[in-house]
């Protein structure tokens, strides 16, 4: 008998409640009890923001998300500061360039996060830059960007800060309102800890004049209708995804009984346990500030990534992910996020040990799984 693991930085594994809570009999998503529904969803997505501005439900995943924070602040021939040190750093670019806008890329290598002093750079050179769109954790790297840092930077100026906080939320405390951060996107399938499907979207008060103002063609992702359709009845403008509304809302209510603070500082332990058996295992972090959620390690000499990956899902029912772009077959990718237990890391490090001893990697026998034990006490 085998049984399957998801260790792979997204979608992550979900808990039986949620799955359960999906199960309920439908309701209408034009009734009272849906807009109920919704509003206490938004209002648990708003701790984990740490805003008091409202959350968007967007039906879709967390690019979409992305795709809003793009086409409702900027306008075509806009300039934009974008900060690629990864697939989804790089994907900002693509949504900057696919709506015409003026599109400055940063030169960060993969695995490095946007500095204060590279931001503060960036906007002297680019003053009249609409935003600056970056990753708080980069998830083909396992890369953590100094959010409130460049908050420090941006907020002193007129350019808005735009956040793809995908694989953060959930996993890092997020402090919109406080660092004054004024676009954070974020999806359901990783720390939120649902199947996807729902992409989340806040904006703040600054942030709204530029909205009103923008001139780019949008529709189903205009947050001006979103804006308007809550604030008449807590709704949204399109039919709703009501099984993924419902599952959002429990996990949101698991969380909440955990207590956030626990639940980041479980990722904390679950991040560090990785690391220590990474070490052990003497494989590096392709990240130079590594985030929590994920742990991103080069592979050993001569073994492709994509091979071992597919060896450990297919023989041991463990999956994790191999690399994207120039990192593929290279880095191995260990999800930590979400539903995951300090016993479901151990077991996942010792089938990691498994797969590189069939793939002829020799090392100390069970060094990675004694080292992430003692780095978990």
């Amino acid at each position: 008998m085998k049984k399957n693991y998801m260790f792979t930085p997204g979608p992550t594994m979900v808990p039986h409640e949620v799955l359960l809570a999906e199960a309920a009999p439908m309701i209408h998503h034009r009734t009272t009890a849906f807009s109920e529904m919704l509003a206490e969803t938004s209002r648990g997505l708003q701790k984990l923001f740490g805003t008091k501005e409202d959350v968007y439900i967007i039906m879709g995943s967390g690019t979409a998300a992305m795709e809003a924070a793009i086409v409702n602040v900027c306008s075509p021939g806009d300039k934009i500061i974008c900060a690629p040190a990864g697939k989804f750093g790089e994907r900002w670019v693509e949504l900057g360039e696919g709506f015409g806008c003026e599109v400055v890329s940063l030169e960060l290598e993969w695995g490095q996060s946007l500095t204060p002093g590279q931001a503060r750079k960036a906007l002297e050179e680019h003053p009249d830059a609409r935003a600056i769109y970056t990753t708080h954790s980069e998830t083909s790297t396992g890369a953590l960007t100094d959010l409130g840092a460049i908050a420090a930077v941006t907020r002193r100026t007129d350019t808005l800060l735009a956040v793809d906080a995908i694989s953060s939320i959930g996993v890092h405390p997020c402090k919109m309102d406080e660092w004054g951060v004024d676009v954070i996107a974020c999806g359901s399938q990783k720390g939120c800890m649902i199947p996807p499907g729902l992409g989340y979207i806040a904006v703040s008060p600054r942030a709204w004049d530029v909205v009103e103002a923008c001139s780019s063609p949008r529709y189903y992702l205009d947050l001006r209708l979103m804006r308007k359709r809550w604030a008449g009845g807590n709704q949204t403008p399109f039919t709703s995804a009501v099984t993924l509304v419902r599952a959002q809302k429990k996990a949101l209510d698991m969380m909440q009984e955990e207590g956030l603070e626990n639940v980041f500082a479980r990722h904390e332990r679950l991040a560090g346990a990785a690391r220590a058996a990474a070490a052990a295992l003497e494989l590096g972090l392709v990240a130079e500030n590594p985030a929590n959620g994920l742990t991103a390690i080069h592979a050993p000499e001569g073994i492709d990534t994509g091979k071992l990956v597919a060896h450990m899902r297919d023989n041991y029912g463990v999956q994790m992910a191999g690399g994207q772009g120039h990192l593929k077959g290279k880095i191995i990718r260990i999800g930590h996020m979400g539903y995951v237990s300090e016993e479901e890391l151990i077991l996942a490090i010792a089938v990691l040990e498994k797969g590189l001893r069939d793939f002829g990697y020799e090392f100390d026998p069970s060094a990675g799984v004694d080292a992430a034990m003692k780095a978990l006490g």
